[in-house]
């Protein structure tokens, strides 16, 4: 089968198309036909792990590889059909459309993924181009929100970076739950934010939002240009500032605002939860949330994709389409 990888870290032009060996499922997986996936902020940064701060820097190459990728292949969200089951398989037979998100893989014509792993059927209103754009930033932003954030009817609620992959969907999960949204994102977003259910936007480029003199219960800042110390004076009483792109500094702070602090710090990773892939797959059956696709490219196309990326102007999600042999 045909595959994207890479063998070292470094720019897009580490990614390159290989012919690899077609996975066989095990006994409790299912094999995924896959026909799209994304680029993510996750596929970038670990490409990148060489550089700073493209990528994510030394310490998790201790998981990821010190010198090579253990992993060759790239790509945390799919959407496809299931071509063959395990003999332990009972939610999925063959034929059946699904979506999901998984540690990374996806950049190949299949992948394998346990039966109860972050896969689910595929949601009946949106191709596959759509579906494969929903697993990574919808679930990253509900993470935050619900479960750390407890966003909730009447809260006041800041998204910086609110027209990118998690930002979009932060903006339609915080009006899902009645929250009071405002969303910070550059000129040419303003109209795409609004449209997406936020009450009020802030052009970054010509208002500084730590500086207007609002407050709100959650500050979440998907893109990490941000600070605490910075958005502090934001935050109401008890509010909370969400790191959804935080490094190693956000998590110190984490740790000594949950001790001395009022106003907290969170950040963390979202877990890998598969009632909450259902739980967005029936938002987006119901039209509650909207994947918003920027671009679209084809396997083969990969470092373009990249490329486009890693300019870090990207509106929504960047798709990847993959055809096979047979198609």
């Amino acid at each position: 089968m045909k595959a994207m990888v890479y063998k070292e870290y470094g720019p897009p032009d580490v990614l390159h198309l290989e012919d690899v060996e077609k996975p066989t499922p095990k006994e409790n997986e299912v094999l995924v036909r896959v026909y799209a996936t994304t680029v993510t902020s996750a596929d970038a940064n670990a490409r990148g792990f060489v550089f700073v701060p493209a990528g994510f820097g030394f310490l998790p190459r201790l998981m990821f590889g010190i010198t090579k990728p253990k992993l060759s292949i790239l790509g945390t969200t799919l959407s496809g059909e299931i071509e063959a089951v395990g003999s332990e398989v009972k939610a999925f037979k063959v034929g059946d459309q699904v979506f999901g998100e998984l540690g990374f893989g996806a950049y190949a014509e299949y992948v394998c993924m346990p039966e109860e792993g972050m896969l689910a059927e595929k949601p009946s209103n949106l191709n596959y181009e759509g579906a494969a754009a929903v697993p990574f930033g919808a679930h990253t932003a509900l993470f935050f929100l619900r479960d750390k954030g407890n966003v909730q009817s009447g809260s006041k609620v800041l998204i910086n970076g609110a027209s990118g992959d998690t930002g979009t969907f932060a903006v339609q999960l915080a009006r899902y739950y009645g929250a009071e949204v405002t969303g910070v994102c550059s000129t040419s977003n303003l109209e795409l934010v609004k449209s997406l259910g936020a009450d009020k936007v802030i052009d970054y480029t010509k208002e500084d939002f730590t500086k207007n003199g609002q407050t709100y219960d959650i500050i979440y800042d998907t893109v990490g240009k941000t600070t605490f110390a910075g958005c502090k004076n934001s935050l109401t009483e008890n509010g909370l500032y969400l790191a959804g792109a935080g490094g190693l500094k956000a998590f110190v702070e984490m740790g000594w605002t949950a001790i001395a602090g009022v106003r907290k710090v969170i950040a963390g990773q979202a877990p890998e939860h598969k009632e909450d892939l259902i739980f967005l797959k029936e938002l987006a059956k119901a039209e509650e949330i909207k994947p918003v696709i920027d671009r679209t490219y084809p396997l083969e196309q990969m470092v373009e994709a990249h490329r486009y990326v890693d300019k870090g102007h990207k509106k929504g999600s960047v798709v990847i389409t993959i055809s096979h042999d047979s198609d």
